[in-house]
């Protein structure tokens, strides 16, 4: 019994692993708020997910009307540890690096043992595409990593100016 026990605890200290590997897997909003988003022109896709999505790191986008702004959690990780790059002119991809963030444990000396291990031995690796809309500005990306929090701010063209043309009308 007492065995059975031990595997029940040790499946629940792992579960807000599980979770995060099954949840980081795909979007986490509802059908309803899907076609909520469509009827009312919220969303109109002008930047889409490439790769399936997850990849480790949930991301914010929010849209004002001189930029485009991804604000990502990446606890643990330095803006040494991240890549922020353009791929095919129009792809922004947010990264770790290789070896990222690495937290080494201490080893147990002598009488010394670890009751429980709850913190990850190293930050979660992630990877994130965004095909970027056409009135994205590709040389006006700039990145921040400030406690944490990843910010990579997409400034926006102005739009093209509208062409006017005037038509002489003939009266017959």
């Amino acid at each position: 019994m007492t065995e059975l026990f031990d595997t029940a605890v040790t499946s629940l200290l792992h579960l807000p692993e599980v979770l995060d590997r099954l949840g980081a897997a795909g979007d986490r909003r509802s059908a309803g708020d899907h076609a909520h988003h469509a009827a009312h022109g919220h969303g109109q896709h002008r930047i889409s997910g490439i790769g399936g999505g997850g990849g480790g790191a949930p991301v914010d986008i929010v849209e004002t009307p001189g930029e485009y702004e991804f604000v990502l959690d990446v606890p643990g990780l330095s803006k040494s540890d991240i890549q922020v790059t353009l791929e095919e002119d129009r792809v922004l991809v947010m990264k770790s690096s290789n070896g990222a963030g690495k937290r080494k444990r201490e080893e147990e000396e002598g009488e010394c043992k670890y009751i429980r291990l709850e913190r990850r031995a190293s930050p979660r690796a992630f990877a994130r595409k965004f095909r970027l809309p056409e009135d994205a500005d590709t040389g006006g990306i700039s990145a921040r990593c400030e406690n944490g929090v990843l910010t990579v701010t997409v400034k926006k063209r102005p739009p093209p100016e509208k062409k006017t043309k005037s038509v002489q009308v003939t009266i017959a």
